[in-house]
């Protein structure tokens, strides 16, 4: 008789507190960028397309790095792929005191596409540093656990994005201070946690997609077409598709939900930041909404209907009705919550031996997110609200590949 599998193991406690940890930094980075968008329009005198470059820079660094990090990993471990990912991190943070002393858009942009490179290596890493510590059957609950704390970095973010960059006169400030100051300051707590983790003692793990639990096939990611490469796949070609067009959406939504705050809302800079952190908060309700109805309806038909209520949401947006189009603003992340993890597991199914390398593959879906914002930049520089109507042809490919495309084929 099969026991019933643990969340995660007693030896493997502290190990899953720290990679947790690491799902909340990079959400709290990521959420900030889109700070940074405003104050750099304010201070460095950009133009709203200009500011979609800093988007560009963080998520373009992912489609570089996210096939030599999974090569890294895969030849030195997960702790060292973690340690590397940190160091990344913070060097990108410590380059902000230069570019901030040269006031040099291009300079940030650089010391972004740095911090870029550390954030895609621990994201590479920590997805299946995650998935392995513990029983395989329980590795979807241990993601998702892990994934509501990076939506909890999100929230905490554009709060403290709001109050050093966007509070008082700070926006009138041109010699960023208040960047370096809070930059070097994360900085800082990376490196402390790089350094604890580097002493940190991490027990014997295994693949949790080669692990084989006796008469439980629940257990294993079987290949159901070992005869084909890792493109044959095309549930997996269709994935990698619909991860791109879906961090394309995300990424352009939250570039420039602080101006449709301030140019449609009329509210000042700092309050607009501050809802944002609300935006956040949406996701991770979301996030919890959804993966309670997964336990009754099948993920890809949930992920067809967040699709519909996205595209519903941007049709509302573009609107401008005040408070209906903003409500509406809002629930677009809520639609959103689910899409990237559950893209991510319909992809990786029944690939066996391939999983990893896919993982990767679909990892580097998140470049959409360095196109996206310049294109809506350009018609956000005429119009915000009309500027949403562009994440549309996303979800709608999202629909797709959740309606029909999701199917794994022998």
């Amino acid at each position: 008789m099969t026991n019933k599998p643990a969340f995660t193991e007693k030896r493997f406690i502290v190990t899953f507190v720290f990679v947790t940890l690491l799902f909340l930094m990079w959400g709290l980075l990521h959420a900030m960028s889109d700070v940074l968008n405003k104050h750099f329009q304010n201070v460095l005198n950009l133009s709203i397309s200009q500011s979609g470059l800093i988007q560009f820079s963080v998520f373009g660094a992912y489609f570089i790095m996210s096939i030599p990090a999974g090569l890294f990993m895969k030849k030195y471990g997960y702790k060292s792929g973690v340690i590397l990912g940190l160091l990344l991190f913070a060097g990108g943070l410590f380059l902000f005191v230069p570019a901030a002393n040269a006031a040099s858009f291009a300079f940030f942009r650089m010391a972004l596409f740095i911090v870029g490179c550390g954030m895609a290596t621990l994201e590479t890493v920590a997805h299946p540093f995650a998935a392995a510590l513990g029983d395989q059957r329980k590795s979807d609950l241990r993601l998702n656990f892990a994934q509501t704390f990076n939506a909890v970095g999100t929230i905490i973010g554009p709060t403290i994005g709001g109050f050093f960059l966007l509070s008082g006169d700070t926006v009138k400030s041109t010699d960023l201070t208040s960047v370096k100051t809070l930059y070097v300051a994360i900085g800082i707590v990376v490196i402390l946690i790089a350094v604890v983790f580097a002493f940190l003692k991490i027990p014997a793990l295994t693949d949790p997609h080669a692990t084989i639990v006796a008469d439980d096939p629940e257990a294993i990611n079987v290949d159901v077409a070992p005869s084909k490469k890792l493109f044959q796949h095309s549930h997996f070609v269709w994935a990698c598709v619909a991860q791109f067009f879906n961090v394309a959406a995300q990424a352009g939504t939250w570039a420039y939900f602080i101006n449709y705050g301030a140019s449609v809302m009329h509210f000042s800079d700092e309050k607009a930041a501050y809802f944002m952190s609300l935006f956040m908060g949406m996701m991770l309700l979301g996030r919890i909404v959804g993966t309670s109805l997964m336990t009754v309806i099948a993920p890809n038909k949930l992920l067809a209907v967040f699709a519909c209520g996205s595209i519903l949401m941007c049709l509302i947006v573009a609107q401008s009705l005040g408070w209906t189009s903003y409500i509406a603003l809002l629930m677009i992340n809520f639609f959103f919550s689910i899409m990237f993890p559950t893209i991510f597991s319909l992809g990786i199914k029944n690939l066996g031996s391939h999983t990893q390398q896919a993982s990767s593959f679909i990892a580097m879906g998140v470049v959409g997110g360095a196109v996206f914002p310049m294109i809506m930049g350009q018609i956000a520089n005429q119009s915000v609200a009309h500027a949403y109507y562009l994440p549309i042809i996303c979800y709608a490919v999202i629909f797709l590949f959740g309606a029909k495309f999701y199917k794994v084929k022998h």
